[in-house]
């Protein structure tokens, strides 16, 4: 029977060999899990050395051969599956206090690189010594929950005969925000509607004496939006925070997102904080960590309507959106209205526009794409499309090369 050192060194010597026949990343993993395996005694060494040969054909299987048009693989692996999605949208998964977009619509708002997705959601995680203390968790969801005024007024009302707007504050929303009254006092004064003071009759009643310009009865709905509008904490466009537990730790959802801001509070791990609006993540972590949000969006949105999709190809599609350094929609403002090739800009939407721009510019087109080449009729550059064969007239059949007579070499 075979010591454990022996097994070791002979399972060192197998992975030996194909060590640079695959990835680095691969070969670690394999090599981890199979000395794992046999140390367990769940693999014999005959066993092994025929999942290292399977390894090795199943990673050259993988491999994409030269001339693969895998762009055109691309867009059947991810179109085809994304016709069968749901037009609908979802409430998330065992949660009912918020909503966000699933299925074909948030495809869409990732492929057309929406500015601002429909329903922003960001996942707070917090640090080691706040995620287990639900009361220290509670509090830094206040500190990020946006506070309005007519989150916490109970009344609002105007007396034009004396100029007045009048907010009454309810008590418990004041203590279950954590807003006093003399905060929301200093948010009207900077608001600049006109003055402000408690009432004498009611610690809870705060009296806004206005401005000349406040008192058209015209401008009523601007005023009272713009005094229930003022904010009173909070960060701005966070709209609302969920605690929820997950393991042994607590994690805040908050619905809307500003990642620049919510990354400055005390207590939270910016390091593990994520949200799903690409553009934000592009402003402020930069290209590489949208093109990772991509990737990890489109799978998440794939995978929820159990469509498997190969990883590669959402890679592929989060390349071409962001390659040129900046998050670009997969339409006629973005990848399609961009590429190089006069044809293929003028095969997308608006044909005659782009025809007419290119010839006043005298613009030349090299054809160096499939569509351009589909169009003239030209063998398109791809699998055996990509050999070109010369011809050198100089030699001959036999690949002497031709001489004039009494030249040759005997």
């Amino acid at each position: 029977m075979n010591s454990p050192h022996n097994v070791e060194e002979e399972i060192d010597a197998l992975l030996e060999k194909i060590k640079s026949e695959i990835t680095p990343q691969l070969f670690e993993e394999v090599s981890k899990k199979l000395k794992e395996a046999v140390k367990k005694r769940r693999l014999r060494l005959d066993q092994a050395s025929k999942i290292v040969e399977e390894v090795v054909k199943n990673y050259y299987r993988s491999l994409v051969d030269p001339g693969e048009a895998v762009g055109t693989i691309t867009a059947q692996s991810i179109g085809e599956p994304s016709t069968q999605m749901t037009l609908r949208v979802f409430h998330y998964a065992g949660v009912r206090e918020y909503n966000v977009t699933l299925g074909l619509p948030r495809l869409i708002e990732i492929v057309d690189a929406r500015r601002q997705p429909e329903t922003p959601i960001m996942e707070i995680y917090l640090t080691d010594d706040v995620k287990h203390d639900l009361e220290k968790v509670k509090e830094i969801a206040r500190q990020i929950e946006s506070t309005y005024i007519e989150n916490i007024a109970e009344e609002f009302g105007i007396d034009y005969t004396e100029g007045v707007a009048i907010v009454k504050l309810d008590r418990e929303m004041l203590i279950d925000k954590g807003v006093t009254v003399e905060m929301v006092i200093e948010v009207l004064k900077e608001a600049g509607i006109g003055e402000v003071e408690i009432s004498s009759e009611d610690p809870y009643e705060i009296k806004v004496y206005l401005s000349e310009e406040y008192l058209d009865p015209v401008k009523i709905e601007k005023l009272r939006a713009k005094i229930l509008q003022t904010q009173v904490k909070g960060i701005r466009n966070i709209k609302k925070t969920i605690i929820q537990k997950r393991g042994n730790e607590y994690v805040i959802i908050a619905e809307g997102s500003n990642l620049e801001e919510v990354m400055k509070i005390p207590g939270v791990d910016w390091r593990k904080i994520y949200t799903n609006n690409i553009h934000e993540i592009e402003r402020v972590l930069g290209i590489e960590a949208a093109r990772a949000a991509i990737i990890r969006e489109i799978k998440n949105t794939l995978d929820d309507q159990g469509l498997d999709v190969d990883i590669r190809h959402i890679m592929l599609l989060a390349d071409m959106m962001t390659w040129t350094g900046h998050v670009r929609q997969v339409g006629r403002m973005g990848i399609a209205g961009e590429k190089p090739s006069v044809l293929a800009r003028a095969t997308f939407e608006t044909t005659v526009q782009k025809l007419v721009e290119s010839a006043i510019t005298g613009e030349e087109d090299t054809l160096p794409s499939i569509t351009e080449n589909i169009i003239i009729g030209q063998v398109i550059p791809v699998g055996t499309g990509l050999v070109r064969v010369y011809m050198n007239p100089s030699f001959n059949k036999k690949g002497e090369e031709n001489m004039p007579s009494g030249e040759k070499n005997e």
